[in-house]
């Protein structure tokens, strides 16, 4: 009789898991957002965001007139008159059309400087503060620019390049990149002093490269946290500098604009002055609103509420 004598199959080595995918990041996104849908107040300030946004892109389609147009026959004329929803100026012009108008202009505005600010500063603010020997310089230069008032260099660059919708911008940009390079150095400190970096630089890799994988992308919620917060100051930037003839220029509509224009008239016909105010209100606040709603979302230690 014979007998099997095969011995048995040799076990294959043990294969290493699957490395991690990236779905820890949207995991992370889902996070956020199922953070957000909790807060009543992320929701509020969201939805107002956003038919601000839609109310600006449309803005040409969606007001009932042209910004320039007049009516002599109802100038001053008060909210509800045929017509004319939210009343005129003094000009006959109606208020509604104009602060629609008006609004995407200053969305505008704040989307550029708020642009400036983060290309400009967010480079100088990783610098800062990953290489010793720039932080020196830029970290001085930063607290030269802040020892001036964010609306007085604002004003100062707005007199010097002159009045107009661009150079508005650019004006506010300039002003808001000390605040942003002091954030962005703030974070990338803390982040170059982490385990993962340290490894990185001790196998080899490159300042750049340490930079643009680790620094960059673990900074990014600080950035967006940091982009809603200038937005709102961005708004009250252009009003201020329009108010003060330093910004975008008649006929093109615009909320500081109407404020300086309703000034003369605000005993006489308040509405066009308040209706101005209470919308450069509604949108400064439902940025802030909601950046606070973001960074407590992006919060790490929200996850163990």
């Amino acid at each position: 009789m014979s007998v099997d004598t095969a011995l048995p199959p040799a076990a294959s080595p043990a294969t290493p898991d699957p490395a991690p995918t990236t779905g820890g990041e949207a995991s992370q996104g889902s996070r956020v957002l199922r953070r957000l849908r909790r807060n009543p107040l992320a929701i509020v300030s969201f939805v107002v965001l956003a038919v601000a946004v839609v109310v600006a892109v449309l803005a040409p389609w969606i007001a009932p007139y042209a910004p320039e147009q007049t009516d002599f026959a109802n100038t001053l004329a008060p909210p509800g008159t045929p017509g004319h929803l939210l009343g005129t100026d003094d000009l006959g012009r109606d208020v509604l059309s104009r602060i629609i108008l008006g609004s995407r202009a200053s969305l505008q505005v704040a989307a550029l400087a708020v642009f400036t600010a983060l290309v400009i500063g967010v480079p100088l603010g990783l610098a800062a503060g990953y290489f010793r020997a720039a932080d020196t310089v830029i970290s001085r230069l930063t607290d030269l620019l802040l020892a001036f008032p964010f609306l007085i260099l604002a004003v100062g660059f707005a007199a010097i390049r002159g009045a107009s919708l661009g150079n508005a911008a650019v004006a506010i940009g300039i002003a808001q990149i000390p605040g942003v390079i002091r954030v962005v150095r703030s974070d990338a400190l803390r982040l170059k002093g982490l385990d993962f970096v340290a490894a990185a630089v001790v196998d080899g890799a490159s300042d750049l490269w340490v930079l643009r994988r680790h620094i960059l992308p673990n900074a990014t919620s600080v950035v967006l946290v940091q982009a809603t917060v200038a937005i709102p100051a961005a708004i009250l930037g252009e009003a201020v500098l329009s108010f003060l003839g330093l910004g975008i220029q008649p006929p093109s509509p615009s909320l500081g604009t109407m404020l300086a224009n309703a000034q003369q008239f605000a005993a006489r016909a308040p509405w066009a002055a308040v209706l101005p105010g209470v919308a450069i209100m509604l949108l400064a606040l439902a940025f802030n609103v909601f950046g606070d709603s973001l960074r407590d979302a992006l919060d790490p230690k929200a996850s163990r509420r």
